[in-house]
Order: structure tokens, then sequence, then C-alpha cells
């Protein structure tokens, strides 16, 4: 009985003990969350290059098509595909008597001709004392001065066909008009071949410049005439630097271009300009119809690089976490070039030199969130972009 007494009396002690507990816990609340620590980097203004690729295709400066200008069989080739050949060089001959005949032919006109002006000239000399003496009249002189005439006119006319046959008898032997390199050569020994044949007998490409030509839309056009200085076209093509060429192998080329010319006219059908660079090829490693790409360098002074890492996309628009007071953070748009450095993007409009960005990690912040930044060195942070 006296044990049951105890614990009547201690459980309201223990209540109220228990009860007291519970409120001072409902006073001190849940813990405040901790300040989370972000990268940030403060931005400098600085110059850079960026580097534009079109796509090209390569052709010599010349690219003279050799097509026979006679009827008759190859004779003999002396001269193999890709050969380096010399102005004047043989490459073909083509077998074609007729022409041979031709030349004989007009010859032996010659010497009949030659034959009737010496007796034309003969009958002169008869008759031009007997007309002195008054023996005959003048009108058989005159006869006769017109005969010689006529002879004369026939053995120039003889001459002329002799040379015409020579000529044609020298289409026979076909020459390089140039210093260049064969192409490809269709035709074998003993094809028949004549001046309307599709195809040439192969073409000849002086390699040792070469023209690049590419292509800009009109977008691209009107941007890239306001990028140089100048007050005319022939000024700005002054301007515009040195451009390099990338191979199909992804290798750049050793030797600098320079763009020399813009075409006047858009191509209606498919709305861009032709541009031609010309690079030098002092070891023929260009070729004519080869692929490559047109690789334009656009010089920026005093502008602000980001890391891409750093920027959010959003419907279409960029923003990036600008650190501001007290540690609050503030989601702010910003506008890039189209064009970029590497992994960095060019600001133009949101940002200036000495705002300071979270470059990683905010996936889960939210705008006016408060952080703990640990600022980055802007050496290392843009050590990647000045080893481009």
């Amino acid at each position: 009985m006296k044990t049951r007494i105890h614990s009547l009396y201690l459980l309201p002690a223990l209540l109220i003990i228990a009860s007291c507990g519970n409120g001072d816990q409902k006073m001190a609340g849940p813990p405040a969350p901790q300040v989370q620590s972000y990268p940030v980097v403060a931005l400098t203004a600085q110059s850079t290059s960026l580097e534009t690729d079109y796509p090209a295709t390569l052709e010599g400066i010349q690219n003279v098509d050799i097509r026979p200008k006679v009827d008759g069989f190859i004779e003999k080739i002396f001269v193999d595909e890709g050969a380096t050949v010399k102005k004047g060089q043989p490459l073909f001959n083509i077998n074609a008597p007729q022409y041979e005949q031709q030349v004989r032919t007009a010859s032996a006109a010659i010497s009949s001709a030659e034959a009737d002006v010496n007796a034309a000239q003969l009958q002169v000399n008869k008759t031009k004392p007997l007309v002195e003496k008054d023996i005959i009249s003048k009108y058989d002189l005159d006869a006769a001065m017109l005969t010689l005439q006529s002879r004369k006119a026939a053995l120039a006319q003889a001459k002329a066909e002799l040379a015409n046959a020579k000529v044609n008898l020298g289409y026979t032997h076909i020459t390089s008009p140039v210093d260049g390199v064969i192409g490809s050569i269709p035709f074998k020994t003993g094809s028949l071949v004549s001046s309307s044949s599709a195809s040439p007998l192969t073409t000849v490409s002086n390699i040792s410049k070469v023209y690049a030509y590419f292509s800009l839309n009109e977008k691209q056009l009107l941007d890239f005439s306001r990028q140089y200085k100048g007050t005319s076209l022939e000024a700005k093509l002054k301007n515009i630097p040195a451009v390099s060429l990338v191979l199909a192998d992804g290798t750049t080329y050793a030797e600098n271009g320079k763009v020399q010319s813009i075409n006047g006219l858009i191509n209606t059908g498919t709305g861009s300009a032709s541009l031609r660079a010309t690079f030098p090829n002092p070891i023929n490693l260009l070729r004519s119809g080869a692929s490559a790409s047109v690789r334009i360098p656009q010089h920026l002074e005093n502008v602000i690089l980001i890391p891409q890492k750093s920027t959010i996309d959003l419907q279409g628009k960029k923003f990036v976490y600008v650190l501001g007071e007290k540690g609050l953070i503030k989601n702010t748009e910003i506008e890039v070039m189209e064009l970029t450095k590497g992994n960095f993007y060019v600001v133009t409009k949101g940002l200036k030199a000495g705002d300071k960005i979270v470059m990683e990690g905010f996936q889960s912040l939210k705008d006016g969130s408060e952080i703990k930044p640990e600022e980055k060195n802007a050496d290392s942070v843009y050590a990647d972009l000045n080893n481009k």
C-alpha cells in the first residue's frame, strides 16, 4: 500500500518535468542552415583572337584543258598522270596523215603557182618593148600585167594554204601551254580523238599558287564587311589579316594566305557570295580539286570572356550568377557572340570588368541566395585560354 501511494505522488512530478522539457525544445527552434561555399572569379577585360573556319575548294591559278584541234589517233603519250611539266614540253602525238598530205599538196601548189608567175612575168617582159615600139597596142601589155597579178595572187594563196596545212600538222604534236601538273589521262595510245571530243586529253594545272574558294551568306558577308576598316572594297580587303588553311586531315598548312577577291554578286539560289584566298604552294602539296577550310582570325580588344560552364541556358537566353553585396547572388542575363574561343564565351552585354561570377556547382542556387565565395585566381581560370 505504501509503495502504491508513493507512486501516485511521484507521477504528477514526472509529468511536470517532462512538460517543462518539451517547452524548452519548442523555444529553441530548428538550427540555422549553413552557408555553402562556391568558387567565384573576378572578370577582367582582355584581348583575344577568334577563328572562323569556312569550307573551301582548292584550284590552281591555271587549269588548262588540253584538247585536240585535229582528228586522229593518239600515237604516243609522253607524260604520266601527276607528272610535273614545263611550258612547251611534249604531251601527245596524234597520228593524222591527212595533214601531212595537205602540206605536200600545198607545197606542190606553190611550185605550180611560182611557175605560173614566172611565165606571166616573161609575157610582161616580152610585151613591154613591143608596146614601146608601137608594134602592139597597150591593151596587150595591160592584159599581161593583169595576168601577172592574178598569178601572184594565186601564189600568195598557195603559200597561205601551205602555212595553214603546217599549222594543222603542228596540232598533231601537242605541248604543254603552261608549267604545271598533269591531271587524269582518260585516253590511251590508239584512241581516236577529235576536236569535238567531250573530254579533254588531260588537264594541266599550274599550282605554284592555289586559289581557295569559300562562301559567306548575306549576314556573314555584312558582318565581314563591317568588321574591317576602309571606304572601298579594295581597302577592306587590304585590312583583312592573313588567313590559314586547314587541310583535310585536320592539320594546318604551313603557308598563310590572303583574301584577295569577293564576288560582287550574291547567288540567288544559295544566298551566298564567293570569296577567294590565295596561298603559295612551293612544294606542290596542294592540288586542284582538294577540299580544305579557310580559317579567318578576328582580333578583339578589351572584351570579357567567361567559361561556358558558368552559364545557364533558359528559354533561349543565357544567365550567370553574379556575386553582389553581403555574399548574395543575382541571376543576370547576358549576351554573347555566336563565335566562341575554345570553351569560353565572349560577352557583349550584361557583364563588366570587376564583376564576380559563380563558376560552377550552382544547380541548386536561387536568385538572392547567400553563398560563401571561394575566389579563384583569374590566371588559373584562363590558363587554357591563354594556351590556345
